[in-house]
């Protein structure tokens, strides 16, 4: 396959798993928390969303998003074992950071960061996990994508795939 191809469907495949695990997380914390789910939208070409209300621990819905979008991706990756795999966590590593960070600096309030604020997040526990996943996700994704334009053998592209 192509590298450009191949990035493009990598690329896909990346934003619907980022998508679907960091609102699945969403939905995970609010019902964990007793919640009752009033909407949800997980189409990943859609702005997915949920609604809990009541939201008797909003601070558990809110970081199961951002929190379980990263370590989901990241525990396949590991049971894949695969460099696609890695593409895919690394990409969702960076991604709820870059978003979380992004959602700060544009201040929306349907976005998660005003959202964390307003159940009482302090500023520096979104700051310390932005830092930490753009942080480990930058270089991790950057890396991901070197390996993908990385020039192979045939023999060596049929074992890593």
């Amino acid at each position: 396959m192509k590298p450009i191809l191949h990035f493009a469907l990598l690329l896909v495949l990346s934003w619907c798993v980022m998508t679907t695990t960091h609102e699945v997380g969403h939905l995970v914390g609010g019902y964990l928390s007793g919640g009752t789910l009033r909407q949800a939208e997980l189409r990943p070409w859609h702005l997915p969303h949920s609604r809990f209300s009541p939201d008797p621990r909003p601070l558990i819905t809110l970081w199961s998003g951002p929190v379980l979008g990263v370590l989901v991706p990241i525990a396949l990756a590991a049971i894949i074992r695969r460099r696609w795999g890695w593409f895919v966590a690394n990409f969702c590593l960076l991604a709820n950071g870059v978003y979380l960070a992004l959602a700060w600096t544009t201040g929306d309030q349907l976005l998660d960061t005003a959202r964390l604020f307003s159940a009482g997040a302090s500023r520096w526990s979104v700051a310390v996990f932005c830092l930490g996943t753009i942080g480990l996700g930058y270089p991790r994704f950057r890396q991901s994508l070197m390996e993908v334009f990385k020039p192979r053998t045939r023999e060596a592209s049929d074992a890593e795939s």
